[in-house]
């Protein structure tokens, strides 16, 4: 008997979209960003987050499990206003104070200022999910051009560093940093040339900013997904490798945002205070680290 995981997997058949980030309101099936089954139990009560790439995948399951464990939530987003209004208004049916704002993590100018409107709205910030990316698949390293090098090393490192060195000053012991890695910084990728290279970078970060902020109690950790169904992926691939996306792992299917968000609850909350500079790898066994 399948579960809901197999199911949706054999629904998606193979289409694209023409432009990045993605949307998830234009993708068919709906990826599952909400599991039913979870039991949560306050862990982040009290606390404010706020998540890049918030408004759709494994950002948006992010903000809705966070949302359910007590947290107030603030999302940026690109371009998707459908999706990021949509996000919003599931985490205010939650019950908690929720709130959309337009950025562009290029621009290390608008990341202080993502910042200093959390601060203005929820008064405090304690959990910064560093979640935001895009990805331009290329048969050879002679097709990637400068303006892409730019645009995905600016997009996916850049911007986490601006966001967390904004941040900083109004992060104190026990407050958290969220990086979302992937599972292409640790086995690499054939046609993914320039975005693994950021999320080698991404890991490298994680790992060095932990230590730097280990005297502060600040903790600073990864989450490496694997083939994971979000917007991103009809965003960069062929229909025929869409449809086929994650039959290589190990469990034989693609994830599910939902099969992310729990990783980042426990990254977040008082289960993890003695883990800093790790990353935790959800991949299906796509790729087994050593």
């Amino acid at each position: 008997m399948m579960d809901k995981f197999e199911k949706i997997d054999k629904e998606i058949k193979g289409y694209t979209q023409d432009h990045q980030p993605g949307s998830e309101a234009d993708m068919h099936p709906q990826p599952i960003a909400e599991n039913d089954n979870y039991k949560a139990g306050g862990k982040l009560e009290g606390k404010v987050a706020l998540i890049t790439g918030g408004d759709s995948g494994i950002g948006r399951a992010v903000a809705i499990l966070y949302a359910k464990e007590g947290a107030d939530v603030a999302i940026g987003y690109f371009d998707e206003e459908t999706d990021a209004n949509d996000t919003v208004k599931r985490l205010e049916e939650i019950g908690v104070k929720a709130k959309a704002y337009k950025h562009d993590l290029k621009s290390e100018n608008e990341c202080k200022q993502l910042i200093d409107n959390v601060i203005k709205d929820f008064g405090k910030l304690n959990i910064l999910v560093n979640n935001g990316g895009v990805q331009y698949p290329q048969d050879s390293l002679l097709d990637i051009t400068a303006e892409q090098i730019e645009e995905t090393f600016a997009t996916n490192i850049f911007g986490m560093m601006y966001l967390s060195k904004a941040a900083l000053p109004h992060l104190s012991k026990g407050d958290t940093i969220i990086n979302t890695s992937s599972v292409t910084a640790y086995r690499g990728s054939k046609t993914l040339i320039d975005y693994s290279a950021t999320k080698g970078a991404i890991t490298s970060f994680t790992r060095s900013l932990s230590q730097n902020l280990a005297e502060q109690g600040i903790r600073v950790n990864a989450i490496a997904p694997g083939p994971i169904y979000t917007p991103l992926i009809p965003a960069t691939f062929p229909a025929e490798k869409v449809e086929k996306h994650g039959e290589e792992t190990a469990l034989g299917r693609r994830g599910q945002p939902s099969e992310n968000a729990p990783a980042y609850v426990f990254l977040a909350s008082d289960d993890s205070t003695y883990i800093t500079g790790q990353t935790i790898h959800i991949n299906g066994g796509d790729f087994i680290t050593s």
